[in-house]
């Protein structure tokens, strides 16, 4: 037989084998919809947990970095008084980058992200005090960090030291926790989505006992026999794959909205993040390899155990 005729008789033996067993799922829509049901929340579960600890980071982005301290200048401070704060700040071993913000710089910052000009127009002098934003050192520990806001709050001109991040670098620590947590629920429920296909797959194989021992008689070989139960474990992997893909899509509709007006409120221009095409992509075949896994787990273990008497 030619390689090409070879192919062919190849190609015809596993398109009918993927549409006889995707007939197979029609004939007990109830059963198979369970079943889809269940790989779809498994997948979903994970996924969607993996999405929000994404959406966690991004909103922290702009936060990413070292710890900083903001140094609070006194009022009535020259533009030359503030820059040799701002040089002697510079000097400290602690700080790695200083900015100096002008209260016009402040203001006019303000009034970009707030939208209230016209409240501020009615003031009679500008409010906002100038400020140093110092970057530290991201080794800085709770000690050292407390002795750096003693000696600047100590310099001539500084009104008040606030030293932040302390919260976002919490949050950083919990966000990793939360995600070796997701991955490991992920795995086990990874191993479910197995154990279900598997034991939805025996169940098959017991039902067409007896079609199989004729097929066997008559001199049907274990990979063909086999092959029909695979794609079986395939459509349930997609079908899992595409349910999940939809409670992802139908969860993020339905948070867009809320979201939306959160960030309007805070004047963030953060958008959620849903999975993407990458995301979907992926989602689809774990769901197939999934399925296909708890299939040959099945098929290998209880196959084997009937032969045609």
């Amino acid at each position: 037989m030619k390689p090409l005729e070879r192919l062919k008789q190849w190609f015809g033996q596993h398109a009918r084998s993927a549409v006889t067993s995707l007939g197979q799922l029609k004939r007990r829509p109830a059963a198979s919809f369970m079943t889809t049901a269940v790989i779809g929340i498994a997948l979903a579960l994970p996924t969607g947990f993996l999405l929000l600890m994404d959406n966690l980071e991004a909103a922290t982005a702009g936060w990413e970095g070292n710890p900083r301290a903001s140094i609070f200048l006194a009022d009535g401070l020259t533009p030359d008084n503030q820059r040799d704060l701002l040089e002697r700040i510079q000097r400290f071993n602690e700080v790695t980058a200083t900015e100096l913000i002008t209260p016009q710089a402040a203001l006019a910052e303000f009034e970009q992200h707030a939208g209230m000009e016209e409240t501020l127009a009615l003031l009679d002098e500008n409010p906002f005090p100038a400020v140093i934003v110092a970057e530290l050192n991201a080794a800085l520990g709770t000690l050292a960090a407390d002795q750096l806001i003693t000696r600047t709050q100590a310099l001539a001109g500084v009104d008040q030291v606030r030293v932040d991040r302390v919260w976002l670098q919490r949050l950083t620590a919990v966000l990793q926790l939360a995600n070796r947590g997701t991955v490991l629920i992920g795995l086990l429920l990874g191993l479910t989505v197995v154990l279900v296909v598997g034991n939805t797959i025996r169940l098959d194989i017991e039902n067409r006992r007896s079609e199989i021992e004729i097929t066997k008689l008559i001199g049907g070989t274990d990979a063909f026999v086999r092959r029909p139960f695979l794609y079986t474990g395939l459509w349930y992997g997609v079908s899992g794959g595409v349910l999940a893909t939809l409670i992802l899509a139908l969860t993020m509709a339905l948070l867009a909205g809320p979201a939306r007006e959160l960030t309007t409120l805070y004047g963030s221009g953060f958008r959620l993040i849903g999975p993407g095409v990458g995301g979907t992509f992926t989602l689809l075949l774990g769901g197939i390899l999934l399925g296909l896994i708890g299939a040959w787990v099945a098929v290998g273990r209880h196959l084997a155990a009937i032969e045609p008497q």
